[in-house]
C-alpha cells in the first residue's frame, strides 16, 4: 500500500492506536509488552506520530498541574525533544525516546493525581 491508497490505514491514527498502546502496556507494569508495541515499527515516519500523539498528550495534561509542577514538566519536555532531535533518523533510538515520552506522560498523570488529593 501507498500512501495515496485510500484503504491504507491514517497515519495519525495509526500513530494515536500505537501511543493508546504503549500507555496501556506500561501501565499495566508491561515492559516488555511495550517494547513489544513498537518493536516491529521501522519507519522513522511511523515512530514520529507515535511520538506526535505522547507530546501532544503531555503537553495538555500538563497544563492541568499546579505552576511549579507544570514548569518542571516543560523542562522535560524539551530535554526529551532533544533526545528526540539526538535520534532523528535512528529507528532504535526514537524508540528509546518514545518510551521515555509515554514514561513521562505516565508521570504527568500521577502528579496530577495527587494535585487532585490536595485540598484547595
Amino acid at each position: 500500500m501507498t500512501s495515496a491508497d485510500p484503504t491504507s490505514p491514517d497515519p495519525a491514527a495509526l500513530g494515536r492506536e500505537r501511543a493508546d498502546q504503549l500507555l496501556a502496556r506500561l501501565e499495566d507494569g508491561d515492559g516488555p509488552g511495550a517494547d513489544a508495541v513498537l518493536a516491529g515499527v521501522d519507519e522513522v515516519r511511523d515512530l514520529v506520530y507515535v511520538g506526535a500523539a505522547l507530546t501532544s498528550r503531555a503537553r495538555s495534561e500538563s497544563r492541568a498541574l499546579p505552576p511549579a509542577q507544570r514548569a518542571q514538566a516543560n523542562t522535560r519536555q524539551t530535554n526529551l525533544g532533544a533526545v528526540r532531535d539526538a535520534a532523528r533518523n535512528d529507528p532504535a533510538a526514537l524508540r528509546v525516546w518514545l518510551r521515555r515520552s509515554a514514561e513521562e506522560l505516565l508521570l504527568l498523570r500521577s502528579l496530577q493525581a495527587v494535585a487532585d488529593r490536595i485540598p484547595g
